[in-house]
């Protein structure tokens, strides 16, 4: 079985390695018939076109920019930060196996058998956050009448930011994608007409304290889908260094994948590959990799110039932020 893992210590740079990977496992897929396979050769190429057509970036960069300078106007009393990436290959490729894992085990145990190719494929078009931008504001304390007040400002206005993100951005070439009902907002901060584009991880209830509004947009002019996520910033606190960090959220998510003893082994080739490749992943120790413009003394301190680390490759504008009385163009 071919596997990212194998790929890692060539002492390539990250587009020669998604090149090499994919092109071995799209060769042996089509020996093999194996259809799902064939599906993850054209999810690595997503990634790799992203990186190497990446000039629409800047122009998309500078739409949501757009949002940032109407945000300046209108809300001069906050704080807030907005913030893009395009998620790593090893992220991306965690999290491809990881839905594989997941379906087929759910499926599993609710139906006695396994589910169909077209099933799973049908599963692996939920990718919608390959790029993601986020939002992040905070009410700066000389505009609070008391501390206590805080939490409930602050979400005021999220909601109220949310209520018109999805139009502003409709009139700049971008489409707003359903939900599909997935955490439907019961915030009567949110107006009905906007209520069916957001997954509400605000309002309602989720592991290890997360909350965010998420939204999925669909750009025109690349042809691709991204995400926007806003927050309060004691909400990214938490997302970011609090109970529900990103890397402890998706170990988390991953123990919860780990159905190997559920699905005896032999039974469903997809389960079987997808569980091995995903648990080759979680134990990768980075220091050890050889992989151009990339060094990681541990799985904490890295170097990343080239979007291989588990978690993100910069976009432009991450570091955007106004603070109280700065000035913007």
């Amino acid at each position: 079985m071919i596997t990212l893992n194998d790929y890692l210590y060539s002492g390539d740079t990250l587009l020669r390695i998604l090149h090499n990977y994919s092109g071995d496992l799209r060769r042996d897929a089509r020996k093999s018939r194996n259809e799902i396979d064939l599906a993850h050769c054209n999810f690595l190429l997503q990634i790799t076109e992203l990186l190497e057509h990446n000039d629409f970036l800047t122009a998309q960069s500078q739409k949501i920019r757009e949002f940032y300078k109407y945000m300046a106007r209108e809300y001069p009393f906050l704080a807030f930060t907005f913030k893009g990436r395009i998620k790593s290959l090893i992220r991306a490729e965690e999290k491809f196996n990881g839905y594989i894992v997941e379906y087929i085990y759910d499926y599993h145990m609710e139906h006695g058998t396994y589910p169909s190719v077209s099933e799973i494929k049908n599963r692996l078009t939920c990718f919608r956050d390959l790029i993601a931008y986020r939002i992040v504001i905070s009410m700066p304390r000389c505009h609070l009448k008391s501390e206590q007040d805080r939490e409930k400002v602050e979400e005021k206005y999220l909601y109220e930011i949310a209520n018109v993100l999805p139009a502003f951005l409709e009139e700049r070439g971008f489409t707003v994608e359903s939900a599909r009902g997935i955490m439907e907002s019961p915030s009567e901060f949110l107006r009905d007409e906007v209520r069916p584009y957001y997954r509400d991880y605000v309002a309602g209830k989720t592991p290890q304290d997360y909350r965010s509004l998420h939204i999925t947009l669909y750009d025109n002019s690349s042809r691709c889908f991204m995400e926007v996520q806003l927050r309060t910033k004691s909400m990214d606190d938490v997302a970011e260094i609090g109970p529900a960090n990103h890397l402890g959220y998706e170990k988390g998510q991953d123990e919860a994948r780990a159905r190997r003893d559920a699905i005896p082994e032999g039974e469903c080739i997809y389960f079987d590959e997808a569980y091995e490749r995903g648990m080759r992943l979680q134990k990768l120790e980075l220091s050890k990799l050889d992989v151009n413009m990339f060094a990681a003394v541990n799985n904490s301190l890295i170097n990343d110039g080239c979007g291989l680390y588990r978690g993100r490759l910069i976009l432009p504008y991450e570091h955007l932020s106004r603070f109280q009385n700065d000035l913007i163009d």
